[in-house]
């Protein structure tokens, strides 16, 4: 099965400082977590200020290009959590 996004619900961690969202591979959940850190390189949380709302906020932007690269770090070795860096961005 491929990693799919159905359930468009996220949440701010702020333990983790960081989105959560969730994936399926078939029956299979996928944890994935976005560092506020990544979200303010984006430009839409800016980094002075990564609340909770304006991280949510860039998430929303941002979410196609988010699941496009949690697709492909699932791909590289499956896992039942991810936490996506700056780095998995460029």
């Amino acid at each position: 099965m491929t990693l799919a996004f159905p359930n468009p619900t996220r949440s701010f961690d702020e333990t983790r400082n960081a989105v959560c969202f969730i994936a399926h591979d078939g029956m299979f959940k996928v944890r994935f977590f976005v560092e506020a850190e990544a979200l303010a390189k984006s430009g839409l949380a800016s980094a002075g200020t990564v609340s909770e709302a304006r991280c949510l906020s860039a998430f929303d932007a941002l979410r196609a290009s988010i699941e496009d690269v949690a697709s492909r770090a699932y791909a590289r070795g499956r896992r039942d959590s991810y936490t996506l860096t700056s780095a998995d961005f460029r």
